[in-house]
């Protein structure tokens, strides 16, 4: 089975930075699309951003356009999402996920799930 492993998150000041990793491992290849999601307490698991093979097809949430970026080492096979001009409001639990359907911002269109890592941002 696929593994995907979240890690870079933390406790940061509002403003500041963080850059997500996500490293794919198991029977999993780098040519399919991944997309990140979180989930904030109390709130719905909502999209965040994808990126395809190629890097050609990204995909930001109106939320987030401007401040975050979605890219991939596919070498490393690797997704990263940097992440910056933090705001209090981006604290969640972010997970990457492998997509195997058309819909990009859809859960039900990703079959492979990281166990989330823990972003905070302080005020």
């Amino acid at each position: 089975q696929v593994q995907l492993v979240e890690s870079g998150g933390g406790l940061v000041q509002a403003g500041g930075s963080l850059r997500l990793s996500c490293a794919a491992s198991g029977r999993t290849d780098y040519t399919y699309p991944v997309g990140w999601f979180r989930q904030a307490p109390g709130k719905e698991r909502e999209f965040v951003a994808a990126i395809n093979w190629s890097s050609r097809s990204i995909y930001y949430a109106d939320s987030i356009k401007g401040r975050f970026t979605i890219s991939r080492d596919n070498a490393k096979n690797t997704v990263y999402l940097q992440m910056n001009s933090l705001k209090p409001e981006d604290t969640a639990v972010y997970y990457c996920a492998r997509r195997n359907g058309g819909r990009v911002t859809k859960l039900d269109d990703y079959d492979y799930w990281g166990q989330g890592t823990q972003v905070t941002v302080s005020s």
